[in-house]
């Protein structure tokens, strides 16, 4: 069953306070590569959420990121006084030391980083009290994505089995090729060695023709990679039906590719050469299709 490495998803769920949403997204990708962006009110999540990503998707390039939208009111500001106080203390101090009036206006001490907080703690205290709500959006974004990712699956099974058939009728013709071309080399090379035995004034041996014709044949005999090609083939729809294929699937096409490759160089005859043109643009539209396959 093909699942694409491509897809999206999201999920949003509402609390007292405001609401919360998840998107995540996949490309293809040879390994596992995530990464996750979240607001700083649940960063101390990121590390649980990527667990989640780890053991849920085998591999892809995949982005995760949350959005906290606060209702009214919801984002209480809260004053560090210990702070300001020592910010205070340190500029007054400072000010009798060089002989300087200190500011009266404590305003602009409130920009100071860890003096005035203006954000939500009320999120960051649902996420320490309650994991397992922030797990259920990982996961329910992770689902959205997977219904995408299975149907996009399905559309590229139809194609890659569309190409797998036509690469079983190609292999079909070549072995039935193979059968004429083979019997016609045979004949080629035996009437060769016949007249070069006859013009340099030899006795025609035809045990000795028969042992050249079996020592050459074997340089140019591509009946070993016919069967491998069609043995590769049906192992290739078989593997089709099992879950997160992509891997083992991009591994027969490599050996399917080699096998073409090799009767090409070994084979003169026209028309199975055209046949093995024909078979290599077939592997390499079922390649494409392949890399995005989970």
């Amino acid at each position: 069953m093909f699942i694409s490495m491509t897809g999206f998803g999201s999920v949003s769920h509402s609390f007292p306070w405001g609401s919360v949403k998840f998107e995540v997204s996949s490309v293809n990708h040879k390994y596992q590569d995530f990464s996750v962006k979240l607001p700083r009110e649940i960063l101390p999540l990121e590390n649980r959420i990527l667990s989640i990503l780890r053991e849920n998707i085998v591999r892809g390039k995949v982005k995760l990121s949350a959005e906290i939208t606060f209702n009214p009111g919801a984002k209480i500001p809260t004053l560090d006084n210990d702070s300001l106080r020592v910010f205070i203390n340190q500029l007054r101090t400072i000010a009798k030391r060089n002989s300087l009036e200190a500011a009266k206006d404590i305003t602009s001490f409130l920009m100071i980083p860890g003096v005035l907080d203006v954000t939500a703690n009320v999120a960051e205290q649902e996420a320490r009290d309650n994991p397992e709500i922030w797990d259920k959006l990982t996961l329910g974004a992770i689902d959205a994505m997977n219904e995408m990712k299975r149907a996009e699956g399905e559309k590229l099974q139809e194609k890659v089995s569309t190409d797998l058939a036509e690469l079983e009728g190609i292999a079909d013709s070549l072995k039935e090729r193979w059968a004429v071309a083979s019997a016609e080399a045979f004949e080629e090379l035996r009437t060769k060695i016949q007249n070069v035995m006859e013009k340099c004034g030899l006795d025609v041996d035809e045990a000795r023709i028969a042992q050249e014709i079996a020592i050459l044949s074997d340089k140019w005999d591509v009946s070993e990679e016919v069967a491998r090609l069609e043995a590769h083939t049906g192992k290739f729809r078989r593997v089709m039906d099992e879950t997160s294929c992509g891997k083992k699937l991009d591994f027969l096409i490599q050996e399917m590719n080699r096998e073409i490759n090799t009767m090409g160089s070994k084979v003169n005859d026209t028309e199975f050469r055209w046949l093995v043109v024909e078979a290599k643009a077939c592997i390499e539209r079922m390649r494409e299709q392949i890399q995005n396959i989970e």
